[in-house]
């Protein structure tokens, strides 16, 4: 069980909920950024279980300039000399392909730590070949909603997926996965590993602001929650 946090609260719960993995970001509101440095390193401190840092230099699509591919590779480049245990990261080119000549670069610079790559494959034009592709490089898993908002709703293709890549991959289920539906999700696609945010909705306690910070007064944070985490991963152990 990978849980993506944001958070050094969330981290804790995760851990102490029994999750195997942390995917280290910022801002999963935007689906997950580039963390900082200084958070990845309290992460790092403080973290019994690998973490896998992001690299995504803004919200948005997977299609970058030069200047944005520099900036991912100066993060992977500060993050591996932290001590980070893989990384997660996914580039397309404006023809919804997979930016074979950027992840090579990534993946060269990444060694020899494993590499993600993140849910840019559900912007793919053809997943199956994309598949091909990613294993023809040497990504160790693909984080996959089966090209739909949910990975429920795109169970077919993870389906799918899970049986081409025949173990030479990781199809690595994620978004919208609940303890409500993860065992379904584990029966009917046959894949090993999940993500998941396990996060609920809480109220701060010292008030709201006066202004509109962003794109919301709303005050509220999402944090990931320990017993979620603990119940999903039970499920996942004992498929009860």
């Amino acid at each position: 069980m990978e849980i993506c946090i944001d958070s050094v609260e969330s981290a804790r719960n995760a851990i102490e909920g029994g999750a195997n993995r942390l995917e280290v970001c910022s801002a999963l509101s935007e689906g997950g950024l580039t963390p900082s440095f200084g958070f990845l390193k309290k992460i790092k401190r403080l973290s019994t279980v690998p973490i896998y840092a992001m690299l995504r230099a803004r919200s948005g699509n997977f299609v970058y300039t030069i200047d944005e591919m520099e900036i991912m590779l100066e993060d992977l480049k500060i993050f591996k000399n932290l001590g980070v245990d893989g990384f997660v990261f996914g580039a397309l080119t404006s023809e919804n392909q997979i930016h074979v000549e950027f992840c090579k670069e990534v993946l060269s610079v990444a060694l020899p730590l494993p590499v993600t790559f993140h849910r840019a494959f559900d912007e793919v034009d053809d997943p199956l070949e994309s598949l091909k592709i990613l294993i023809d490089l040497g990504f160790v898993r693909v984080l996959t909603s089966g090209q739909k908002d949910t990975a429920e709703d795109g169970l077919e293709l993870i389906k799918e997926l899970v049986r081409e890549a025949d173990g030479r991959i990781t199809v690595m289920p994620g978004s919208g996965i609940t303890k409500e539906n993860i065992l379904k999700i584990k029966s009917a696609s046959g894949a090993k590993e999940f993500h998941a945010s396990a996060k609920k909705k809480m109220a701060t306690t010292d008030g709201g602001n006066r202004v509109k910070i962003g794109t919301s007064r709303e005050t509220c944070i999402t944090m990931t929650d320990k017993k979620l985490v603990e119940e999903m991963v039970e499920i996942v152990r004992n498929e009860v």
